[in-house]
């Protein structure tokens, strides 16, 4: 059964070894920021930069492996709809809103949203690894500067995933407003049987 991520908010559940996690852009161009942590372990989580070493790329899609900071697979992606993920940005904080939007009053992040679904699970704001930003449309020019363009994702997008391991999940309907071409829609998840 799909399950929805309200706009701007986050979740977080558990997913076992061999499980199937499918993560679905409903209406199209909505980014969700995804984090992952080793369920018996937690100080194993999500590695952006051994990730991008072992797949040997800075575009994860089809066939790829997320990997921890202990250099083992976590998630294999199985199929991708889109094929257009990021795995070089932070999410996004109050900070983000404060530095880079000029925005001093109160903005929902998926930073807050992480850390406040995850913290059942004793994970700390500290923890918070870079996540994987499915559906993120990250171009960079020749000199390696940055561009945040709307998700080239169409409604009922996905990117189907395979547990390695046991593991708790961090999803977000992300809150930034570059990241989604100026909307904020909802995201649909679900658990499959492996």
């Amino acid at each position: 059964m799909i399950q929805q991520i309200a706009p701007q908010t986050g979740v977080a559940f558990t997913l076992k070894k061999g499980e199937r996690l499918k993560v679905i852009d409903l209406w199209g161009t909505q980014v969700s920021d995804m984090v992952l942590f080793n369920l018996h372990d937690t100080r194993e989580k999500i590695s952006s930069g051994k990730t991008m070493d072992f797949e040997e790329s800075i575009l994860i899609s089809t066939g790829n492996y997320l990997w921890s900071n202990r250099s083992r697979k976590m998630m294999k992606l199985l199929d991708d709809t889109n094929g257009r993920n990021d795995f070089l940005l932070a999410p996004c904080s109050p900070e983000t809103f404060q530095i880079m939007y000029n925005n001093p009053d109160y903005h929902p992040s998926c930073f807050e949203n992480l850390h406040t679904n995850l913290k059942p699970y004793d994970i700390l704001p500290d923890d918070i690894p870079t996540a994987f930003n499915i559906f993120m449309n990250v171009q960079f020019d020749d000199k390696g500067k940055l561009s945040v363009l709307p998700p080239l994702s169409k409604a009922n997008d996905y990117v189907l995933f395979e547990a390695q391991m046991d593991l708790i999940v961090g999803l977000t309907a992300c809150s930034a407003e570059d990241s989604n071409g100026g909307t904020f829609k909802p995201i649909g998840y679900e658990v499959l049987e492996g």
